[in-house]
């Protein structure tokens, strides 16, 4: 018997630097990336991915946005939602 899971998380990191352009900075194992003054943040099992600004130690939680299917189309929404408020 052959047992097969899925981790969103294992391809968030790789799905981001293709979705934003850049290389992140890493944080908390692989489930949080920081691109710029933002972090990405994997919460809910994978199923949450939250904006969060950073200002030092301070962190602003900006949105949320649903990771359904694929990591990537979750990051691509984000994507939008931050280059909308700029």
């Amino acid at each position: 018997m052959t047992y097969r899971f899925e981790d969103p998380a294992a391809e968030f990191v790789l799905a981001v630097e293709r979705i934003f352009g850049e290389h992140p900075r890493v944080l908390d194992g692989s489930r949080a990336v920081l691109v710029g003054d933002v972090k990405l943040q994997l919460e809910a099992g994978e199923r949450e991915l939250w904006l969060i600004e950073t200002h030092g130690p301070l962190e602003h939680r900006v949105a949320m946005v649903q990771v359904r299917d694929d990591v990537e189309d979750a990051l691509r929404e984000a994507k939008e939602k931050l280059d909308a408020r700029e």
